[in-house]
Formats: structure tokens, sequence, C-alpha cells
């Protein structure tokens, strides 16, 4: 089995404010979640290693994709990671493509105006909420949707607990593991030693199951309207071919290709 992680930073273990995301937030805690979000990582890896997973490619999907520390990965022939970006509007989970057998996520987080952590937000946080098909879209739901988009089975998730309850419903054999939990500006979790054993073994039990109840159905049509902080920004995003007003923050656009959906977020989000 070949998997592919997906990993982010929002959604991994203790993390609760934007200065801890990164160092042009002044963040003097960068460091520790950076690690932080390399050892859930490499968790992950490890527990698709053991269960006989016979390739793992990590894709370092946080801000400038350049936080996953190589060294600390698993120094096996089978790993490899993949940083920066591409410019593929399959952004978070760019490289994914047909001969993957499991998509895997760690460190995502709850979507844009939704409590369930203190830094929610769906790609920007520009975007005040964004919504698909009428449901509040996450990251973990659009990206997921592109694994449907190639068959791929969506297999585990690490992040916070109500992205992770929400996951259970959206993908029924899907494994998770809550790290966290979002209490207002807030978060409580687990000892972050305790968050990567639980990530290793639960991923184990993942690729061991070889992705049954995993696979996502994809939609026949696709209904997306993107509410943004600031009315400028819809009025710029609106000029999308296809795009179009639907009030003064907010642009709708619908299409029966995902591909072309994906397009539309590369360029509005």
């Amino acid at each position: 089995m070949k998997v592919f992680i997906s990993s982010d930073i929002e959604g991994s273990c203790g993390i609760t404010h934007w200065d801890e995301t990164d160092y042009d937030r002044g963040g003097r805690w960068y460091d520790y979640f950076r690690l932080q979000m390399t050892k859930e990582a490499a968790g992950a890896a490890r527990g698709a290693l053991s269960a006989g997973a016979c390739a793992v490619r990590i894709k370092d999907a946080h801000d400038s994709a350049r936080n996953i520390i190589p060294s600390e990965l698993p120094r096996d022939e089978r790993v490899s990671v993949h940083r920066g970006w591409s410019g593929s509007p399959f952004s978070m989970v760019a490289g994914l493509e047909e001969g993957f057998d499991a998509l895997a996520f760690t460190g995502y987080h709850s979507p844009s105006h939704d409590s369930g952590n203190p830094l929610s937000h769906t790609m920007s946080t520009s975007v005040y909420e964004l919504r698909l098909n009428g449901e509040r879209a996450s990251e973990f739901t659009i990206h997921s949707y592109i694994a449907a988009m190639l068959s791929i089975p969506v297999i585990f998730l690490s992040g916070d607990e109500a992205l992770c309850e929400k996951a259970r419903g959206f993908v029924p054999g899907i494994q998770t593991v809550s790290a966290s939990r979002g209490v207002g500006n807030s978060s409580t979790s687990m000892h972050p030693d305790e968050a990567v054993s639980r990530i290793e073994s639960t991923m184990s039990k993942a690729v061991a199951s070889g992705g049954k109840d995993c696979l996502i159905s994809l939609p026949e049509s696709f209904s997306a309207s993107v509410k943004y902080v600031h009315h400028w920004q819809a009025f710029r995003s609106s000029f999308y071919p296809g795009a179009s007003l639907a009030d003064e923050r907010t642009v709708a656009f619908e299409t029966r290709d995902y591909m072309e959906m994906l397009r539309f977020f590369h360029f509005t989000l």
C-alpha cells in the first residue's frame, strides 16, 4: 500500500495561538510546534510502515509548506517528503495521484467560523465562511473530495476533537485521533508524546484495514459560497469565470466538475 499523508499545524497537539504557527507572527513557540507537527507526521508514517505500507509520502501543507524537519522523519527509503508549493490546484495534497492507495491527514483543524479550534479557518484567514453544497467546508473536506475524485480511500485524521467528530460522519470507516479540544480562545490537550503514540498506533490500524468503508462518493454537482471578511475581496473574486456576487461579502459558484471547483478555490481562497 502506498500512503499519502498531508500534514498541517493548527490541529497539532496543544497549539492555541496564531503566533505559534510561524515566525512571521512573532512566534517564539513556532520551533516547538513545528517539531510537534513533524513528530505527528513521523508517527503516522511509522504506523503506516508497521502495517506494511510499501511507500509513504508526507506533504508539508502548512503556510510556507517548509515547516516539517526532514531529519526527524523515519530514516527509511520508503519515506519521502514533499515541501513547498508547486502551484497545483490540489494544494494541500499536491502530489497525490493515481497509484496511491490511501490518504491520511495529521494536524488538521476545524473550518472557519467554527468553535472547535481557536485557530479555525479555511485556507485563508480572509475567508469568514466557506460552504460547499450547503455545508460548512473545512480543508479536510476540500482535500478529501480530491481523494474521492481519484478513488483513493481517506483512512486517517488527527486534529481537533470537533473536526474528528465531523470526519467520522463524513467517512464512516475513518480512524481518528483527537489531539486537542477547542474551548473559546483556548485549547485542552493530552500530553504531546501521547498524541504521537496514539497517531502511530491508530494509523497502523487504518492501514491494516485496507481502507474499508473509507471511499467517499463524489457528488454529481457542486455549489460553493465563499463569504469573506472584507467586501472588496468578494468583489475581486466575483470576476472568476462563472462566479457571481451573492451579497456584498459573498461569492457563489456552481459546477459539475470538481476539478473546476478546485480551480475556483485556487484563485479565490
